[in-house]
């Protein structure tokens, strides 16, 4: 049984076309160009400040961290139909926050880090829905705003 939804035919409730893998990207590369910055002109707990965004920042804003509301994404739990909370954001953002945990060690560190964010990244493009492992887990979908209509 398919019904509309903001012009966009799902099949079932709760399953929606992904976003732009590069949007997404971009996205990304944004938020963590603002987690290096808040690393480096907050210098004794920028490191853990940008860890916190890191966690958190897809609660803010309706779904949107900073990169996100900038690219026109938005990070929702479409069986549910609302935006994602702070909760979803921390579950879902849990491999990139180790990520940047490991990234702190040397060597071994930035190779653990690569590999964390390139199987996530391996699996935006693999799946349908442009699930990674960190919406698995929170039942989350990152989607081009506007396609639940839900309010910031």
């Amino acid at each position: 049984m398919a019904e509309e939804v903001s012009g966009v035919h799902s099949i079932g409730a709760g399953i929606y076309p992904k976003a732009q893998v590069l949007n997404r990207g971009i996205a990304k590369l944004i938020d963590l160009f603002i987690v290096a910055a808040v690393a480096q002109m907050i210098v004794p707990v920028g490191f853990l400040a940008g860890l916190a965004y890191i966690l958190i920042a897809d609660g803010f804003a309706g779904g949107r961290s900073i990169g996100k509301r900038l690219i026109g994404l938005q990070t929702v739990l479409p069986d549910r139909r609302e935006a994602a909370g702070f909760r979803e954001s921390i579950i879902r953002n849990l491999p990139f926050a180790v990520a940047q945990l490991t990234f702190a060690v040397p060597y071994v560190g930035w190779i653990v880090s690569v590999v964390i964010i390139a199987f996530e990244a391996v699996l935006i493009l693999g799946n349908e829905q442009g699930r990674r492992l960190g919406d698995e887990v929170a039942g989350t979908q990152v989607l081009d705003a506007g396609r639940l209509a839900l309010p910031d």
